[in-house]
């Protein structure tokens, strides 16, 4: 962090810390914020609450007291993490969109990786983190990104039934009682409904099968006026749209009408960027098509993209996409391509600013820790946004630095 803090950024960040202390109102807690948010955004390997007491305290003697007030802070306090999120929120957001307008919400989750069984929402479950299924929480998450900045706006904790419907566990781990079983998708429509009502600009909402392939997700968004970019699982039934616009009688599986149209050769190749080894492409087809087994109200032309990499037996994804008609197969596949870039993202709260350090077990502190992590980034993308104009900023991604580099 050290290396982009000038008299100009400290300024910032007090200025910063100052508003988000405004959200949290009480004196003590302003000052514990910024203890905590110092102890993330510093050079110290663990980012949990007891060592940043440690590094905060020259003094041995007052460690502990240190560490019981950040412990205090993150677990009992009583702080608004969607009042400080959004406050977060709206500082990155105004030194993004000066620059470039917001593109995409991305919809995805991440596993924080945990021994034992007594973390809130722990279960062995599958995380793309570890690519198994291993012993971890889940973290579902909304970020928002313009065409060269990606903004996380919220998280939230995947609470597993076998959690969810335990009052033990519930009492143990502080769970509110307004906090019921939700999917994943139910999570992520939460987060939405939030950002929504939030007055976040509007961006085309990308996702993976997990999220797009279920038709009350679709729906729902379509219905706050969000438009979509989401991968569906190739058993995802479809009406193929004739020359004139009409749906097809008969129902095909989107695996099935890839196939087809491989038989006819049907499939391009198309390059949607440049890595650092080499150009990323595949062939990629193109239809028009309506979802079947949905009510007929909600049915609306959608465009179906189809990627097929090399060497492989079938196509690697399918997407559902509201878009309307005047957009190019290049401009949708860039488009879906972006939902990549939140692995990056996650790359940066763990490794730069200890998203999943977090070590106790209770529910408030889980997303009380997570809220100063989101804060932190928030400032550093602000910063990013200011030091680099989009012109400049693409030497910047292609080099691929770490956020506070």
């Amino acid at each position: 962090m050290d290396s982009f803090m000038d008299a100009a950024a400290v300024q910032r960040l007090e200025r910063y810390f100052q508003q988000i202390g405004d959200v949290l109102g009480e004196e003590s807690r302003r000052g514990s914020f910024a203890l905590y948010a110092m102890g993330l955004l510093g050079d110290g390997e663990r980012k949990s609450v007891e060592p940043i007491a440690a590094r905060a305290c020259p003094d041995p003697e007052r460690v502990d007291a240190m560490h019981q007030r950040l412990l205090h802070f993150a677990v009992d306090s009583k702080w608004s993490d969607r009042d400080v999120r959004r406050q977060a929120a709206r500082y990155a957001l105004e030194a993004m969109t000066q620059r470039e307008p917001v593109e995409v919400w991305i919809v995805d989750d991440t596993g924080f990786l945990k021994q034992g069984k007594h973390s809130v929402g722990v279960q062995r479950q599958y995380t793309g983190s570890a690519g198994k299924v291993t012993n971890c929480q889940l973290g579902v998450s909304l970020s928002v990104a313009t065409r060269t900045e990606h903004l996380p706006l919220d998280f939230e904790l995947y609470l597993p039934e076998l959690w969810a419907n335990d009052e033990a566990r519930r009492r143990e781990a502080r769970i509110p009682a307004e906090v019921t079983f939700k999917t994943k998708p139910q999570l992520a429509l939460q987060m939405i409904d939030r950002a929504v009502e939030d007055g976040v600009p509007p961006g085309i909402v990308l996702a993976d099968t997990a999220y797009g392939s279920s038709s009350q997700f679709r729906a729902h968004l379509r219905s706050r006026g969000l438009h979509y970019a989401v991968a569906v699982v190739p058993q995802t039934t479809v009406h193929q749209l004739d020359k004139n616009g009409r749906p097809q009688k008969d129902t095909r599986s989107v695996s099935d009408l890839a196939l087809g149209i491989h038989e006819r050769g049907g499939f391009r190749r198309s390059t949607w960027r440049q890595g650092t080894q080499e150009a990323l492409s595949a062939r990629f087809a193109l239809r028009r098509v309506v979802a079947a087994g949905v009510p007929q109200r909600e049915q609306e032309p959608l465009w179906l993209l189809i990627e097929w990499r090399d060497g492989e037996p079938e196509p690697a994804n399918y997407f559902l996409v509201s878009l309307p008609k005047r957009r190019t197969k290049k401009q949708l596949i860039r488009l879906v391509m972006q939902r990549w870039r939140t692995e990056r993202v996650y790359e940066d709260l763990k490794g730069e600013l200890g998203l999943d350090h977090y070590e106790g077990r209770r529910f408030p502190g889980w997303h009380h820790h997570v809220s100063v992590a989101l804060c932190c980034y928030a400032f550093l993308v602000a910063e990013r946004a200011r030091r680099f104009p989009p012109s400049a900023r693409g030497a910047v991604e292609a080099h691929a630095q770490p956020l506070s580099a």
